[in-house]
Parts: C-alpha cells; structure tokens; sequence
C-alpha cells in the first residue's frame, strides 16, 4: 500500500509542479493583465491543492496532514478572493482590457471620459 501511496504522492507534486510552470508560462506570455491574472489564479489554486494533496500522502502521522488540510482549505478561499480583489482594483484604477491589436476592447464608462 505505501508503493501506491508513493507513486500518487509523486503524481499529485509532479501534476501540481506543471500547472505552476504553466501558470508562470501564462503570465509571461499573455499580453493583457486580466489574461494573466486568470492563468495565474486558476492554475495556482489547482496546483497548491494537488501539492498539498501529495505531501498530505506521504505523511506518516495524523498532525501533519490535519495542518496541510487547514492550510488547503485558507488557499482554497483566499486565492480566488485575492484575484477577484485585484481584478476590482485594476478595473476601478482604469485599466480595461486589450483586444488582439492592442487597442481597449471596452470602452470607458461615461463618467470616466
């Protein structure tokens, strides 16, 4: 049983190190701030979770994985709130997003004109 453990352990932290490198991929690669903060929310939240998961299985004992659960459970409720937070700031600060040619794809509200 604890082969298996192992072998799922190393499937959920290698799984979860590829979405980190994706999401870092992501943020490189996408030209407009809003594209780049979803690759990175969404791809950072599954990622903690599958590595949190992984260590969660090759623990031996009841505290630690009991701790890696609260810590899942803060990632799991504060990531999604830290991006909609900086997405609200970002569109409140006037930044709109880009269409392909790089031009605003939304035009301002009246009142910021």
């Amino acid at each position: 049983m604890s082969a298996v453990l192992a072998i799922l352990s190393g499937a959920c932290l290698l799984l979860g190190s590829f979405l980190l490198l994706t999401g870092a991929l992501g943020f490189l690669r996408f030209a407009d701030f809003y594209a780049r903060l979803h690759a990175c929310g969404v791809t950072e939240t599954l990622a903690t979770a599958l590595i949190i998961l992984g260590l969660m299985l090759l623990s031996d004992s009841y505290l630690p994985p009991f701790k890696l659960l609260l810590i899942l459970l803060f990632v799991l409720f504060s990531s999604p709130t830290a991006s909609h937070a900086l997405a609200k700031a970002a569109w409140n600060a006037g930044v709109r997003p880009r269409d392909n040619q790089g031009k605003r794809d939304l035009p301002l509200p009246a009142g910021e004109r």
